[in-house]
């Protein structure tokens, strides 16, 4: 084990986010260009698209529970966790360079079906992600004890990969979505296999050895009561977010008017810039202080009613492209707690030897939503005479999930440690 991990310096955590960041970079280029390429350059309408996005959460459902329940339980090539996360990246650095080449694939395998390739890349990319996610997420626990150092870990995470989420979003928007996916592609691969090296995993998640970093791993029974309260907050959260993130290219051509497809791939790509930039400052510069001080189920609520303001401002006032960015700086604070916060809340409350399987659990409360989104909400959308209906849905459930967190108890570990 390097002295690194042994002290757990911020050096060290910056490693060990960079696989998640791995992960989050190729699904920040999937938001960015999907939605996009499927409506400019293959001719696919709101509802088409919306089956299309349907498909990464379909992988999610079973990818994640399954590879987190096997993941809790093998070993090979080094590791528990490591495995997953390097078939997983290199997967996803490869479906994201068949995105753009989707029309390509098609008519090398003769299929015949625009959308009949699309899903099946998407899903692919998506399982990839799954794959990968998971573990990514796992490891930041296995490695970290309970408490404010698993907070940082998490918060870390999402610093880093939300920093990263900020270049995709640049890159797109100033080089073009082409250019954001074939870089994207290298990133993704680097990520997932260079800071493997760095980071050691204990064969025993529950042991206590001069070899691992964690003294105080010991099995706890798990709070399934408290779990489904957190699941339930969660997933309202997701349902809001996953709209917007799906439908906001309906809403910028009704009230925003642009030019031309490549000026509306633009403001998405600025749009998403803003939310992730203001999302990775947040999480280990201003809300791990303020866990510290009124716990982390407070800060993350607070957060959450913060983002449904914001997209009610978009309903409201949200006319042209400028406010538009505002009002998701606004949303970007929910954004900052709801990749971060939730994680380090729901690993206290787990049996940490099998974090990998409630890991795979708890993205049941990120991919149900996102079904919702796309199989039913997406019928709505399409025939809203009036495109605010889609910020309207990301407003009230985010407002529900924000009254949903005031009854997840906050850990007694972490109010122990805060007073």
């Amino acid at each position: 084990m390097l002295e690194i991990q042994k002290k757990l310096t911020n050096t060290f955590y910056m490693i060990l986010s960079l696989p998640a960041t791995a992960m989050g970079f190729a699904l920040s280029i999937q938001i960015a260009v999907l939605s996009w390429i499927l409506n400019s350059q293959y001719g696919l309408d709101i509802h088409e698209i919306g089956i299309v996005w349907a498909a990464g959460p379909l992988a999610g459902i079973f990818g994640q529970v399954i590879v987190g329940l096997i993941s809790d339980k093998v070993w090979f090539w080094g590791g528990r966790r490591r495995p997953f996360i390097l078939i997983g990246g290199t997967l996803a650095a490869l479906m994201l360079i068949a995105l753009p080449n989707i029309g390509a694939i098609n008519d090398l395998l003769g299929v015949g079906s625009i959308m009949a390739v699309a899903i099946v890349v998407a899903l692919t990319l998506d399982m990839a992600i799954n794959i990968s996610f998971n573990p990514t997420r796992s490891v930041i626990a296995d490695v970290t004890p309970d408490g404010v150092p698993r907070t940082k870990g998490y918060t870390w995470m999402q610093t880093i990969s939300g920093f990263w989420g900020v270049m995709a979003y640049a890159l797109g928007a100033i080089f073009g979505n082409y250019f954001l996916i074939y870089l994207g592609a290298l990133i993704v691969l680097a990520f997932s296999v260079v800071p493997l090296f760095f980071i050691k995993e204990s064969k025993e998640l529950t042991e206590d050895t001069e070899e691992t970093v964690v003294t105080e791993k010991k099995s706890k029974v798990t709070q399934w009561s408290e779990l489904l309260k957190l699941y339930f907050a969660h997933g309202f959260s997701w349902i809001g977010v996953q709209t917007m993130f799906v439908y906001i290219i309906a809403y910028i051509q009704q009230k925003l008017n642009p030019a031309n497809e490549t000026e509306t791939g633009q403001i998405i790509a600025i749009s998403f810039l803003v939310l992730n930039a203001v999302g990775f400052i947040l999480p280990a510069f201003v809300l791990e202080p303020i866990t510290e001080k009124i716990g982390r189920v407070k800060t993350h609520l607070t957060c959450v009613a913060i983002m449904a303001v914001g997209y009610f401002g978009i309903v409201l006032i949200g006319k042209t492209s400028l406010l538009l960015y505002f009002f998701m700086a606004v949303c970007g604070v929910g954004w900052a707690a709801i990749v971060s916060l939730p994680f380090a809340i729901m690993s206290e409350k787990v049996d940490e030897s099998r974090m990998g399987f409630f890991m795979g659990i708890f993205n049941l409360s990120v991919v149900i939503p996102q079904l919702i989104v796309s199989l039913v909400l997406g019928y709505f959308i399409l025939e809203a005479q009036d495109k605010n209906l889609i910020f309207i849905i990301s407003g009230t459930t985010l407002t529900l999930s924000a009254i949903l967190w005031i009854f997840v108890k906050e850990s007694k570990s972490t109010i122990v440690e805060n007073t």
